[in-house]
């Protein structure tokens, strides 16, 4: 049985398009299917808690296969409900505007090519798991209220504080971002937005703890840290070229100490990966690390944002996740 969980919103509305053609193939080819359809935020973690519950209860129960249609951040709600890792299998159809995941997977552009790979089920891949603590309450909230944000989010794409979760939050209620996904522009929204947020930027001190060295990275002027289990974030950028999904590391990408002037000539350059060619923008790697800033900011995980906050832990749970590829 297919545990299939459809964001219909997706890529301007045609995820139900997409669905609706994977399903025939689905009946064509009589493969047991459970369709469930995502209502808005939450949704889709309450749905796969629930589905995936039973197995806390019976050690012996086979393997909950789920297939998520959407976007990034419709898997990074699937995470959240998920009880036991190491019994769930997902499957991965991108209709998203970003699709960073798929990216460094290197989907196949067909939903249908991707389908057929999962039912055929010769891959199980495993994939390294990100790990979002908050540290302390978050005092600022964007679409929950503030007892509905969990102290602990999982992400399989990156997390990030600052300048990128700010363009995340404010894409999430872009209607720009949707004509642009209509006309198949959707990667130009980030870039766009991203300029915008530039400009508005405020200057922030912030410290890095790597692993378990008491010794911060201080930073005077911090614009964001991007902390990464795979190379791609916000629609293609390419923030970190070496990341490897199964290595057990987080890669970081650090910026801060640059003026805006340069900043506006390295960001289209993530795009190719070359931004490090920049003094002011370094790359890290660790298994953990701490990010305490001196004011609270924005912070999020595969670009789902609901929080601000001075005071994170991220970390990286080695292979943790099981894709059907």
């Amino acid at each position: 049985m297919y545990y299939v969980i459809v964001n219909p919103a997706s890529k301007s509305g045609r995820g139900r398009q997409i669905w609706v053609k994977l399903e025939k193939i689905l009946e064509e080819k009589e493969i047991p299917y459970k369709v469930i359809f995502s209502k808005g935020i939450g949704h889709v973690t309450r749905v796969v808690a629930k589905l995936t519950a039973p197995l806390a209860d019976d050690p012996a129960a086979a393997p909950i296969k789920l297939i998520i249609l959407g976007g990034d951040g419709t898997m990074n709600e699937a995470l959240q409900g998920i009880s036991d890792f190491d019994r769930v299998w997902l499957g991965y159809i991108p209709t998203g505007s970003s699709n960073d995941l798929s990216r460094d997977l290197q989907l196949p552009k067909d939903p249908v090519l991707i389908l057929s790979s999962i039912m055929e089920g010769k891959i199980v891949r495993t994939m390294d798991l990100g790990m979002l603590t908050y540290n302390n309450p978050p005092g600022e909230f964007s679409r929950l209220h503030v007892e509905e944000i969990a102290p602990v989010r999982y992400f399989s794409v990156s997390s990030g504080i600052g300048f990128d979760a700010a363009v995340c939050e404010e894409a999430l209620a872009s209607r720009f971002k949707n004509i642009l996904n209509k006309l198949k522009l959707g990667k130009l929204t980030y870039l766009i937005l991203a300029l915008k947020q530039l400009i508005a930027a405020k200057s922030v001190s912030c410290d890095i703890y790597l692993d378990d060295s008491p010794e911060p990275i201080h930073l005077n002027s911090f614009l964001f840290t991007a902390f990464m289990i795979h190379k791609y974030e916000g629609g293609g950028f390419k923030f970190c070229p070496a990341a490897d999904a199964t290595d057990g590391m987080l890669d970081l990408c650090v910026v801060g100490n640059i003026p805006k002037t340069v900043i506006f000539f390295a960001l289209p350059t993530a795009f190719f990966g070359k931004h490090y060619m920049f003094s002011q923008i370094k790359h890290y790697t660790a298994s953990k690390a701490r990010f305490v800033a001196s004011m609270p900011l924005w912070v999020h995980t595969d670009g789902e944002v609901y929080a601000k906050s001075d005071n994170i832990t991220i970390a990286c749970i080695s292979r943790k996740v099981k894709l059907m590829m």
